[in-house]
């Protein structure tokens, strides 16, 4: 299971200027730099996306193991909800303590969040055939890699939007509440449409957010270090969401 609540939006979005000397933006496109700061945003990208795809890829692997398993499917699916529980405390904590830990533990924290995703997803894929989560897996790193590349691309200031969209994520969730009592097919395909793309947008957005910090340079290998685990958070959840939504609304189901 995995949510995006958006809690680590970079220094800018909070007040005050994250960029440093020598960056001009306007109010509508993405900071003109200096080729030496592209340089450095493109490296710390390329960190983010780093370990985006090192969580992915624990996910993936402690799931193909548990379904791989009988006993350790009916595990992952009897303790569903205190595991769903752990997962939000972690991401909550990380989220709150993430600038006060080390890289390495921030590392940590990040990648026993990402296990502990790889256990709960199991059981949800298990309703679904091979074929289904294979579709909806290629399909959703299609979309995610054009719409990172839009990201890190575009001229034009993707920020409005992504404010948009994070009232559309919490739409999302009120609706699935209210739908846990109506059990309305209707609704449950609505919003995983809207989810869909709600998501695919937010890749977008978050690669843009996390390039145009980049552009301004750290202060320390620690806090470069740290944002860098920030954003393959936050993209790493675009990605499960944006997955499990298509999935719903492609998949076969057993």
């Amino acid at each position: 299971m995995a949510f995006d609540p958006d809690p680590l939006s970079p220094p800018a979005s909070r007040g005050g200027s994250r960029f440093r000397t020598g960056i001009r933006a306007g109010d509508d496109a993405v900071p003109t730099v200096s080729p030496e700061r592209a340089l450095a945003a493109s490296k710390f990208l390329t960190q983010v996306f780093g370990w985006m795809a090192g969580g992915l890829a624990l996910s993936g692997g402690i799931a193909a193991a548990v379904l791989s398993n009988e006993v350790t499917l009916q595990f992952a699916a009897s303790w569903m909800l205190p595991l769903v529980i752990v997962e939000l405390v972690t991401v909550i904590a990380l989220s709150a303590l993430l600038h006060k830990l080390s890289t390495g533990a921030a590392a940590a924290g990040f990648l026993f969040y990402s296990a502990l995703n790889g256990l709960t997803l199991a059981p949800i894929l298990a309703m679904y055939t091979g074929a289904s989560v294979a579709n909806a897996f290629f399909a959703s790193a299609a979309a995610f890699g054009g719409m990172a590349v839009l990201g890190a691309t575009t001229k034009r200031d993707l920020s409005g939007v992504g404010s948009f969209l994070m009232m559309g994520v919490f739409a999302i969730l009120g609706a699935s509440l209210v739908n846990f009592f109506l059990a309305s097919a209707a609704l449950d395909w609505a919003v995983s449409i809207l989810g869909a793309l709600i998501f695919t947008g937010l890749a977008a957005v978050d690669t843009q957010r996390f390039k145009k910090l980049g552009y301004g340079g750290f202060s320390s290998d620690r806090e470069q270090g740290q944002w860098a685990i920030r954003g393959a958070l936050n993209l790493y959840l675009d990605f499960i969401n944006m997955f499990l939504f298509i999935l719903r609304i492609f998949g076969d189901r057993r």
